[in-house]
């Protein structure tokens, strides 16, 4: 096994590769730096791989923590790779909003509900706009 440039081995890179490739629904590159050979090489090769729960499981998970935080800005990563890999509905997702209002205060329960349908309009405004784009050429 050889080191990459961030002295962790390549199939523990990959393997956290590919599964935030999983997580988000989207190809990653490798990047350079601590910060994420830590985030590829142990929280996603390792954490997110670990037995026991699913992506989704943990996604709903980290929707709760963040939401519970004020986190919206990663909140919403969150939202947009759950629709995109068909975890969650709109609708589930309102639900979790709502359900989360109760637990984790009104105000924050709230934002996240507007977060869900601000993300849902903006992916199906790039689904028509993708779909308009493919019947032109």
């Amino acid at each position: 096994m050889t080191d990459n440039a961030n002295g962790a081995g390549d199939s523990v890179r990959q393997r956290g590769l590919a599964k935030m490739a999983e997580v988000y629904g989207t190809e990653f590159q490798d990047y350079p730096g601590d910060h994420f050979a830590m985030t590829a090489d142990h929280l996603f090769a390792n954490v997110w791989s670990r037995p026991g729960l699913s992506v989704r499981d943990r996604r709903l998970l980290l929707l709760g923590a963040l939401t519970a935080q004020g986190l919206m800005d990663t909140a919403g990563i969150q939202i947009g790779a759950a629709l995109r890999n068909g975890e969650l509905t709109e609708e589930q997702l309102h639900e979790i909003a709502l359900f989360l209002c109760h637990y984790v205060g009104w105000p924050n329960g709230t934002k996240l509900d507007l977060l869900v349908g601000t993300i849902v309009a903006q992916q199906k405004k790039a689904a028509r706009a993708a779909a308009d784009k493919s019947e032109t050429a």
